[in-house]
């Protein structure tokens, strides 16, 4: 493809020769002499000079290299949609796999493919366009939009509902049980029914292994535009708020409530029954004991302003010597305080 038309499909302004022949898309390291690569974050601007791509995706002319250039308001968000030129995963043709399991009273919308050995329970509805790719299993009377997309092993409990555009990578649960539990007076657990539903709105996407709970009570729902990344913990009766960001291994105990944009970076945990305003970016490893206003950052556990967690650990390696010196000056202060007593003729 040539430059000049993958400037025009993305809307940029072409710098440079478009008649340069595309063969595809690269990171600025492994970009070769017929690939596409881009800049975004300022501080791998010196590898430019390096890269081998004949193309690259920036926020403005680069001096000083000899480099065609699309010039993008958002260059991370343009190589995103070029990468789209290039490859396009593969669609199952529709239709059902004559192993797969449906039962009478479900529903499946035009255009639906079902994989071998799916699963789709009494009473279930189903959009347009559906993808359920082998092994994927929806239980009785869940209800799911258009255009969804479930990897293998991906399961949808009972009852759950599903907006439109939703996917589910491998192994993703949604609406398995909460974690409940009474105790009885001889210490041993009575498992609480867990009656409510799980809910997760239009354009989510839940990657592998993550596990979003129904309540026990109620609803726990995951809103428009959230992503959730692999081995994510979503407890039940919680809430994720609108365009959310959830890395790696992060864990909301139940009834927490996470508000729009809220971004939590890997291995994050969140105590229940907290609020976390509209903004918060949580770094990794954050414990969150407490509710957190709107637009701070945090870090570290318990998690502080960021500012100050980074004051504070910048002083960690230091302490064992701080301790030290204190230890010398409560002596030298304890030495003034307590002069040693003249000898006199009297003392012999």
């Amino acid at each position: 493809m040539k430059l000049k038309t993958i400037a025009e499909r993305l809307g940029c302004r072409l710098l440079g020769d478009g008649e340069i022949e595309i063969t595809g898309v690269a990171g600025i390291e492994h970009a070769g002499p017929t690939e596409l690569t881009f800049l975004s974050n300022p501080k791998y601007a010196a590898k430019v000079k390096q890269t081998r791509a004949a193309a690259i995706l920036v926020d403005g002319p680069l001096e000083g290299v000899e480099i065609a250039c699309l010039i993008s308001e958002n260059p991370y968000l343009d190589f995103a949609r070029a990468l789209e030129l290039f490859y396009q995963p593969p669609r199952p043709a529709p239709g059902i796999h004559p192993t797969a399991v449906i039962s009478p009273s479900a529903q499946l919308g035009e255009n639906a493919s079902v994989g071998a050995c799916c699963v789709i329970g009494d009473g279930v509805r189903i959009g347009r366009n559906a993808i359920l790719h082998p092994h994927v299993v929806i239980y009785q009377g869940a209800e799911i939009g258009d255009d969804f997309c479930a990897h293998s092993h991906a399961v949808v409990r009972e009852f759950s509902r599903i907006g439109n555009r939703v996917i589910l990578q491998n192994g993703v649960v949604i609406g398995g049980d909460g974690f409940g539990f009474a105790k009885r007076k001889d210490g041993t657990h009575y498992k609480i029914v867990q009656s409510g539903i799980a809910v997760i709105e239009d354009d989510v996407e839940i990657q592998a292994l993550s596990a979003v709970d129904r309540a026990t009570v109620g609803e726990t729902r995951v809103k428009r535009g959230a992503k959730l990344d692999n081995l994510v913990q979503v407890g039940h009766a919680s809430v994720v708020g609108e365009d959310n960001i959830i890395c790696a291994q992060v864990g909301l105990a139940g009834s927490s409530i996470l508000e729009k944009d809220v971004l939590l970076a890997g291995q994050v945990g969140i105590a229940g029954h907290l609020t976390i305003g509209e903004g918060v970016i949580a770094t990794a490893q954050s414990g969150v004991p407490n509710s957190v206003e709107k637009g701070k950052m945090i870090s570290g556990y318990p998690a502080i302003e960021s500012a100050q967690w980074r004051r504070a650990v910048a002083v960690f390696p230091r302490l064992p010597e701080l301790l030290k010196r204190l230890r010398q000056l409560e002596r030298r202060l304890e030495e003034l305080e307590n002069p040693p007593k003249e000898k006199t003729e009297a003392d012999g």
